[in-house]
């Protein structure tokens, strides 16, 4: 929090295995923007503990159940998902569905997104991309494959601009238009126009509380250390080393790289206002629900005050 940190993302494999989870997730939450993803194997297990999260992430590929099932590799994953999504909306806990964009689902991304739009649960995405071996990288999310390469570039070009469409038409689409446009640009042209920010807009920070400029990257320090490295000239070195890599095009990376810098945060507010006062709203109707339900009959016809963000059972 000292180094100006202002969001927390867990991720894992899957941060809600660990029996700890609900301490560690409020602690979190009092001081960073929380996230958790989840494969929705253990969502639907935890809810106690992530009532005080900001998001809760599950990661859904496809509406196709034997896809879904096949791209994960563990049968009735897609059923323990979608479960996990509507279990989680009912509780009044921010879900939002995060597919990752590969040339499994490329030509149904877009009605995917609309699904979800229309129960009004939010999309956000990820990206295939694989590891580039780097020596001794502190952990490996995967490999490459070239069943999910895309190699339709003309259906992913397509995809993108209609995301980018739907975004003026929802609230529910949760990327950003800059984020989007740099993606966009790579895969037509091959050029990347954002420097990575490793170290700088974003680090890694393991379950040993190692951490590293991205996953791929070696260990440089502790998390104990960080208040005392973080404007050495070490760390200099490294961002200036970092913000030379071309090597991947993972999406969070590249929202945070894109979004460096005061500039960049005050851009991803304007940007994402419309989707915080969805969240306001959704949590105070959350309240009204809990506190006064035999009233509902008598305030259906009314409009609740504005202050949250989300659903609709699927």
């Amino acid at each position: 929090r000292d180094l100006g940190v202002i969001e927390i993302v867990f991720s894992g494999g899957n941060p809600l295995i660990r029996e700890d989870i609900g301490e560690i997730l409020d602690y979190a939450s009092k001081n960073f923007v929380t996230t958790v993803y989840d494969n929705g194997s253990m969502a639907a297990k935890k809810i106690d503990a992530l009532k005080n999260v900001d998001f809760v992430a599950i990661s859904l590929d496809t509406l196709d159940e034997k896809k879904n099932d096949y791209l994960k590799g563990v049968p009735g994953s897609w059923k323990r998902a979608m479960e996990s999504i509507r279990l989680l909306k009912e509780e009044g806990i921010p879900v939002v569905v995060s597919p990752t964009i590969s040339q499994f689902n490329v030509h149904e991304i877009v009605d995917f997104t609309r699904y979800f739009i229309k129960r009004s649960i939010p999309v956000w995405y990820c990206f295939y991309w694989y590891d580039y071996p780097f020596e001794d990288g502190m952990f490996k999310i995967g490999k490459k494959n070239d069943e999910y390469m895309i190699r339709d570039k003309k259906a992913l070009l397509e995809a993108l601009d209609s995301i980018l469409k739907l975004r003026e038409e929802s609230n529910y689409v949760y990327i950003t238009e800059r984020t989007l446009k740099a993606l966009r640009e790579f895969v037509a042209s091959g050029v990347r126009k954002w420097r990575c920010r490793a170290l700088d807009s974003f680090l890694i920070v393991d379950h040993l509380g190692r951490v590293a400029g991205c996953h791929s990257r070696e260990p440089v320090a502790s998390i104990f250390e960080l208040p005392e490295v973080w404007r050495s000239p070490k760390f200099e070195m490294l961002r200036r080393k970092y913000s030379q890599c071309t090597k991947c095009a993972y999406l969070c990376y590249i929202f945070y790289s894109v979004h460096a810098g005061l500039s960049g945060t005050l851009e991803i507010l304007r940007d994402q206002w419309k989707n915080a006062k969805i969240l306001l709203q959704e949590r105070a109707r959350k309240r009204n629900n809990i506190k006064r339900p035999r009233l509902r009959r008598n305030i259906t016809k009314k409009k609740i005050p504005l202050k949250s963000k989300m659903q609709q059972n699927i």
